[in-house]
């Protein structure tokens, strides 16, 4: 009896054992997939889905280059500006405006030149050129709202179409294996995921250079007035 029961207990070790090693070879057995072969594996939408993303990119870094080249002009910028138009030296006034060529800089040029015009037609004058800087400075950020929509939408439509190739092929072989659906199904859902990366980066960069752009908008305003002010007072 002892020696059934001990030939029992050795037969489930070695099945334990057996059962084990063969997972540990499975799992050493199983292929690994880099990111580029999955990415490949997306299939045709990836191609839109990267035009996107590099379109995103580009507009990014060159619009927070603008717009940081934009915001930067000399601390006494204003302030020698005022004495030059307090002196009368308003030649002097439009020459440091020339060779700052700034966006305030340009606004504050066009007020100058306007000088002996009524108050009333240098401030419509000085809020022309700030429109058209402003809109210099949001140029092609519209756009990275207009990726951050329709990247996600690409990517589904990659998922959707992966799906319906996957059911026609179910429905042509009649072979429902989990292995035929779940093969095609993760390669789809890349397309998925890449375009949602896109649309959340697009998405943030939309909003960071349009808080880049307010600050810069503020401080240009807030600037003009003081300039408004000055010509008012004297």
């Amino acid at each position: 009896m002892n020696f059934f029961l001990l030939q029992i207990t050795t037969t489930a070790a070695d099945t334990a054992v057996n059962v084990a090693s063969n997972a540990a070879a499975t799992a050493e057995a199983a292929p690994s997939i880099s990111l580029l072969d999955m990415v490949w594996r997306g299939g045709w939408v990836m191609i839109p889905i990267f035009i996107l993303a590099f379109a995103a990119v580009f507009i990014m870094i060159e619009r927070y280059l603008a717009i940081k080249r934009a915001s930067r002009e000399p601390a006494s910028f204003m302030d020698n500006v005022k004495n030059l138009v307090l002196r009368g030296d308003l030649q002097g006034a439009k020459l440091l405006c020339t060779q700052t060529s700034t966006p305030l800089s340009r606004m504050i040029e066009k007020g100058i030149r306007r000088i002996g015009s009524p108050l009333k037609d240098i401030e419509t004058s000085i809020e022309a050129v700030g429109r058209l800087e402003v809109s210099r400075l949001e140029k092609n950020i519209s756009i990275l709202g207009i990726i951050a929509g329709i990247a996600p939408m690409l990517g589904f439509v990659g998922t959707i179409s992966g799906v319906i190739k996957i059911f026609y092929q179910i429905s042509v072989s009649n072979d429902f294996g989990i292995n035929q659906i779940s093969g095609g199904l993760y390669e789809k859902l890349v397309t998925s995921a890449a375009g949602l990366i896109v649309g959340i980066i697009a998405h943030i960069g939309y909003h960071y250079l349009s808080l880049m752009v307010e600050r810069v908008v503020f401080k240009i305003e807030n600037n003009a007035l003081e300039f408004t002010d000055l010509l008012q007072e004297n």
